[in-house]
């Protein structure tokens, strides 16, 4: 059997794509996003940031309906883009997890933390579940890398230095508000 193989490497996790006519659902399942860093902050502060909108909305979104709380939806808004998205929220076990869905067609998303000492916290986000194929699956793995990545660079400048990048504004100077 002959097909086209596309492999390239996102974060530590290698990613294989094939055409649409040879891919199947187990394929499908096994798609990821992992991005990761190291926050010089206790466990506890680094996952308050994730949890309580206003602080997430120093390095990430800009509006929320709410903190994230396991059994409830929440709506995200960057309104600089004019975009909103529900966030279904799975599970949260303080200090270790938070598990939320997203995106359309939605996806999983982990936010896993890890106590290195004390004044040391390892974040990992792992993005799961995509539906999308071939190229479009390409595309969304990229996009997500991307973006979880640039959530975690403000994560860590604005809980460790104080500062505001304005990454995510700024990631998009061309898109107008839809």
């Amino acid at each position: 059997m002959s097909y086209a193989t596309f492999h390239t490497q996102v974060g530590w996790q290698q990613v294989k794509c094939y055409s649409k006519s040879d891919i199947k659902m187990n394929d499908l399942k096994n798609s990821k996003v992992e991005c990761q860093m190291m926050i010089r902050k206790s466990v506890s502060e680094v996952f308050q940031a994730f949890v309580d909108p206003r602080i997430t909305t120093k390095f990430w979104f800009t509006k929320s309906s709410g903190k994230l709380e396991k059994g409830r939806t929440v709506t995200w808004e960057w309104e600089m883009y004019g975009i909103a998205e529900e966030i279904k929220v799975i599970e949260v076990v303080p200090n270790k997890k938070i598990t939320i869905e997203w995106d359309n067609p939605s996806t999983t998303v982990d936010f896993e933390f890890s106590e290195l000492s004390k004044e040391t916290t390892y974040v990992v986000i792992k993005n799961y579940g995509f539906h999308q194929i071939g190229n479009d699956l390409i595309e969304a793995i990229k996009n997500n890398t991307g973006g979880f990545t640039t959530v975690l660079d403000g994560l860590k400048a604005y809980l460790e230095y104080g500062i505001e990048l304005d990454l995510v504004k700024d990631k998009f100077p061309k898109i107008q508000k839809k």
